[in-house]
């Protein structure tokens, strides 16, 4: 009667698995630690939460340094209301702009210098919120329509980004441009520029 060939005898099976654990306990093991959020970490070199933080903070503060500001509050005698429109990516890489956008709107209202509306998506949501309270909440608490506050100037810009590369070395350029528009007249009041260059290096291993 034909019967199969068995792989490994008992013997063999155990040092087999004996090897494989061993691998196994031999290999890279990892380690996490918690950081303080506002320490700087660059590990990749890409654009990462330090970059978006502080770009936005040295931007912002140029901002309502400038003359448009201080024309506004002698014109208009109030804050001025800033919505935070479109920052565009364009570099080769992902930069997730809505926390860029969360870390200007964040700048703007700590300064409390101006205040920051919602913009036309939230508004929606905002609205729909109110649609839903029409008959279901006490006339006291009810919020009414037609209320919301317009805003007199719009930001926006991009990013953009210039990679230079040999060998095991990086150069990585970051160019962010702001500009803040007058809504009612379009006329540009600011125009903002940051600049980061990281350079990237590949540590050499002699054989």
């Amino acid at each position: 009667m034909f019967r199969p060939a068995r792989l490994f005898h008992g013997g063999s099976a155990a040092a087999l698995s004996l090897a494989l654990a061993a691998l196994v306990g031999c290999g890279p093991s990892k380690t996490v630690s918690r950081i303080n959020p506002d320490d700087t970490v660059d590990l990749s070199g890409t654009w990462n939460d330090t970059d978006s933080r502080l770009v936005s903070e040295e931007m912002i503060q140029d901002c309502l340094n400038q003359a448009w500001l201080r024309t506004h509050m002698t014109e208009r005698s109030k804050k001025p209301a800033v919505i935070v429109g479109a920052i565009r990516n364009q570099s080769m890489e992902h930069i997730p702009t809505d926390t860029f956008i969360n870390d200007i709107e964040r700048s703007f209202i700590n300064s409390g210098q101006v205040t920051v509306v919602a913009d036309s998506g939230e508004r929606e949501d905002l609205r729909a919120e109110r649609e839903a309270m029409q008959g279901n909440v006490t006339p006291e608490t009810l919020k009414r329509f037609g209320h919301e506050m317009g805003a007199d100037y719009v930001l926006m810009g991009d990013i953009n980004q210039i990679i230079d590369e040999e060998g095991g070395e990086k150069v990585s350029f970051y160019q962010t441009d702001l500009q803040l528009i007058d809504v009612e007249s379009n006329v540009k009041v600011w125009i903002g520029q940051k600049k980061i260059k990281k350079y990237i290096g590949r540590a050499k291993y002699s054989g």
